[in-house]
Order: C-alpha cells, then structure tokens, then sequence
C-alpha cells in the first residue's frame, strides 16, 4: 500500500520537518517513511522502498535465521549490497542484522532518491537518512524524560549520514536495555541504526551511561553517540548538540 498523509500518527515526526523541504508519507507494510525532498518523489520512493523489501524478504527466505537472531550472521557471498550491509552492521555492533533494517531501508530509499533531488531526509521509525549541503536538526525523542524534545543534534549530510536511534522505553522496536534514546551517527546508516541498538542495549538503568557510549564510539564507523536515561545525558565523539524548544 502506498499512502501520503501530512498528518502522519507519528507525533515525533514534526521534530523533523525541514521547512524549505516537500513532505509525503509511504507506507508497505511495516516501512512508514516520512520523506523529504525538494520535488515530489511519492512514486520513486514507493518503488525503491518495495524493492528493499523485496530483498530482505528474500533474505529471511533464504535464511529464516536472518530475522529472528540477535546475534551477528556471517555474509554468504551472494547477498545484495543491501543485505551486505545489514550484515555487516550486524558484525561491527555485535547485534543481530534485523537491529539494521529499518537505516538500511532509509538508507537504500534515501540514495535512490538524491539521483532526482538536491536534498533529501528518508525517516524511517526514529530512524533518518539525510542528504544535502545544509546543516539539518534531528531531534532528540526520549518519551517520558524531562530532556524529550529540549534537544536537537546538528548534522550537515554532504555526502549523506545515518542519524539513528533505539529506545527501550518509546516505540515497538526490540531493546534489551532501558534507555529513553540512544542514538548514533555514522555516515552509514544501517550502522547507525544497529550501533544505537547496541548501545540501548547497554543501559539497564541511568548509571554507566558514559562507559556505554565509549563503546559504541570504539566501533569502527561511528562518528558519535549520545544516550538519554531518565534526566540523565551522556554523549562522545562528533555529536553537535543544541537546546531548541
């Protein structure tokens, strides 16, 4: 199913509106991106996020154990660059390669896209792909912490970033730990995506938020990270960090 709604049911996803972008929604399935670029690319997007699909399906086909571990998988050899990268994202942060998924897809949608438009943000589940010479805010969405919405971390995506970020306390996605957001920026985004599931992983609680983020920034690939437990805060690396309101 293919769907354009401005009123998307995700509240969080006004915190990422870019003004001077064009914003349409596309739904198949599990995927709802909320996409924003300088043309309308409705169809584009749809066709290029059916064919993600279509081959981590294939994949999980092929390999049931592809969807269901929560540990690293081995690449085969025959597998998509797509797949190729959920794997070894898989690898580098020690998860399960479906902990890569959703910045994959953001990722495969969003590098279609750039083909047609300047300019370009695929979120895909707290999960962002951007693109373009501008610095762009990514708001920080902790749920019920006080810092929820007080925080933005500035990026400018020249060559396209992966901005992505796991909760144990907000949304439907798995996490083993209990922080309000953990989230990473790497310039590839199905990294991104399973190093900020890795390092959700870590936080059972609002201490040792420091040596968590110090693990993730030690995988090769990470630019920086930050994590959000309750009222407390912990960042490392290259994480522009701003208070908007």
């Amino acid at each position: 199913m293919i769907g354009f709604d401005p009123y998307a049911d995700r509240e969080y996803r006004a915190l990422h509106n870019a003004p001077d972008l064009g914003y349409f929604r596309v739904s198949i399935d599990e995927t709802d991106l909320h996409i924003g670029t300088r043309i309308p690319l409705r169809e584009e997007a749809f066709l290029l996020a059916l064919e993600a699909r279509q081959q981590v399906q294939a994949e999980i086909q092929d390999r049931p154990r592809f969807l269901t571990t929560l540990s690293p998988l081995r690449l085969h050899g025959t597998e998509t660059p797509l797949i190729r990268s959920m794997l070894n994202a898989g690898i580098l942060a020690d998860v399960g390669p479906m902990a890569a998924v959703a910045g994959a897809i953001a990722a495969y949608v969003g590098q279609g896209l750039r083909q047609k438009s300047p300019e370009v943000i695929v979120e895909n589940g707290g999960d962002v792909y951007l693109f373009g010479p501008k610095e762009r805010l990514v708001a920080v969405h902790a749920g019920s912490s006080p810092l929820s919405g007080m925080l933005a971390v500035a990026v400018t995506p020249e060559s396209g970033l992966g901005v992505c970020t796991s909760s144990g306390t907000v949304g439907h996605s798995l996490s083993l730990g209990k922080a309000d957001a953990a989230m990473v920026i790497s310039p590839d985004c199905a990294l991104a995506d399973a190093a900020a599931t890795r390092l959700g992983n870590l936080v059972s609680g609002s201490d040792r938020l420091e040596q968590a983020v110090e693990t993730i920034c030690r995988i090769d690939g990470v630019l920086g990270a930050l994590v959000i437990a309750g009222d407390r805060l912990a960042i490392q690396g290259q994480v522009d960090l701003r208070i908007v309101k």
